[in-house]
């Protein structure tokens, strides 16, 4: 499910992945207005599963954050993104990503990534392990 959800470079919120034809994607809101519309080759498009993020050491995909935000809140982030301080919403992702690389990742990216999980939670989105993990721990 997570690896079929995109971000489209100009538009606000997260969007489904529903189709693809040979100029184009149709593409559907996450949120509970499910509006469909199509998304050119001209426009940005980036997959959330093509998303990582720099620590000190290596790249950690952005599933494998929100998987450790789910796992600490369980829900929908316990702030309010809008009301919060940048030094609020930063001492947070501390405690999430302790070892993030404080250089390229700016208080812009953390607050987009924020919402992005709160859409995500908010709509029943929250398998964020990976996919071969779950298949080889069936095996």
């Amino acid at each position: 499910m997570f690896e079929r959800i995109l971000t489209i470079s100009g538009k606000p919120g997260l969007y489904r992945l529903l189709s693809s034809g040979r100029n184009m994607f149709v593409v559907e809101t996450v949120d509970a207005a499910k509006k469909r519309m199509p998304v050119y080759n001209s426009d940005k498009v980036v997959m959330l599963d093509d998303i990582a993020i720099y620590t000190d050491t290596e790249e950690v995909p952005l599933r494998a954050v929100f998987q450790k935000i789910y796992e600490k809140e369980n829900a929908i982030l316990p702030f309010d993104l809008k009301m919060s301080t940048p030094e609020e919403l930063v001492a947070y992702f501390e405690t999430v990503m302790p070892d993030y690389d404080r250089e390229r990742v700016y208080l812009t990216h953390i607050k987009k990534m924020y919402s992005w999980y709160n859409i995500l939670v908010a709509n029943g989105v929250t398998d964020f392990q990976e996919e071969q993990a779950e298949e080889a721990a069936a095996e």
